[in-house]
């Protein structure tokens, strides 16, 4: 039997939500990526680390989010916290190795590509993980093209975000960015879901049981809490508006410059000729 799958149990409500979610992990995430561009090798392994785990519970906040108004008629909706909580390690995990390499070899040409699709790949494998730890009475199915245009929208979306923190252009080019990127992080999660199917086996009788709400609200309490302490780390941070670097670079370091040096050796060579003159003019009086 056919089961009748409505997402927008709470109408506008938990679509708006989730994007703003995926758009706040978004923005910490990518101002992080920026900002480890600014700073010296031994920080940033840290600001890299804090981007990719602001990212990572950022769309699986949005992800979760957006479950809870998704119902299918006829049967109550369960999810399976282990696998729930693998699907927000997957998450970090994936988005922390795309970053990383953009981080350490630049957000341009094959770096910048590897990095955008493992990013990606990162994204959709949270999404369908996360579908996988709901249990329901029926079976899901997806279409295949769909899917394959929501995991293709994930990895443009990554790539273009992770281009867009390459770019040290200043805090509002990040927000721009991650605004984009909530949209197309989004955009992928109802992509997804408009390529599921839901049969049920109708072997129990139809139940209310607890609402996708009830359920999915402690386990955001933990992502959301770090989501608001990254915050926090990002807008106290000194250059969180875009400027200089944290660490000055060595030749601009206080000390003599090397062109001093060449100052001194042209004067000198400047000298010798007139005391040589002068010496010169001194003794032909005397010897006369």
């Amino acid at each position: 039997m056919q089961g009748t799958v409505d997402g927008f149990s709470y109408g506008l409500v938990t679509p708006l939500v989730a994007y703003f979610m995926a758009c706040l992990g978004g923005a910490l995430g990518l101002r992080c990526t920026t900002r480890s561009m600014l700073v010296s090798q031994s920080w940033r392994p840290g600001w890299l680390a804090l981007g990719s785990a602001a990212i990572g519970s950022g769309i699986w906040t949005m992800h979760f989010v957006a479950m809870m108004g998704f119902t299918v008629r006829g049967t109550p909706i369960h999810y399976d916290k282990a696998m729930t909580f693998a699907s927000l390690a997957v998450a970090i995990v994936m988005v922390g190795v795309g970053i990383f390499i953009v981080g350490y070899r630049g957000a341009r040409g094959t770096a910048l590509f590897t990095g955008g699709t493992i990013t990606g790949l990162g994204i959709a494998s949270m999404h369908y993980l996360g579908m996988a730890s709901m249990s329901l009475d029926g079976k899901l199915e997806y279409n295949t093209v769909t899917v394959g245009i929501s995991v293709a929208i994930a990895m443009a979306a990554a790539t273009a975000a992770l281009w867009a923190a390459g770019q040290v252009r200043g805090f509002l080019w990040s927000v721009g960015a991650s605004l984009v990127m909530g949209l197309a992080v989004s955009g992928m999660h109802y992509t997804g879901m408009a390529a599921l199917s839901v049969h049920l086996h109708g072997t129990s009788e139809p139940t209310t049981g607890d609402s996708p709400a009830s359920l999915l609200a402690p386990m955001l309490i933990g992502p959301l809490s770090f989501l608001l302490l990254a915050g926090v780390v990002v807008m106290f941070d000194p250059l969180m508006v875009m400027g200089k670097p944290a660490a000055v670079p060595v030749e601009h370091k206080p000390g003599i410059p090397a062109h001093t040096h060449v100052r001194h050796s042209a004067r000198r060579l400047r000298f010798r000729p007139r005391r040589t003159v002068e010496h010169r003019g001194s003794r032909t009086p005397q010897n006369r």
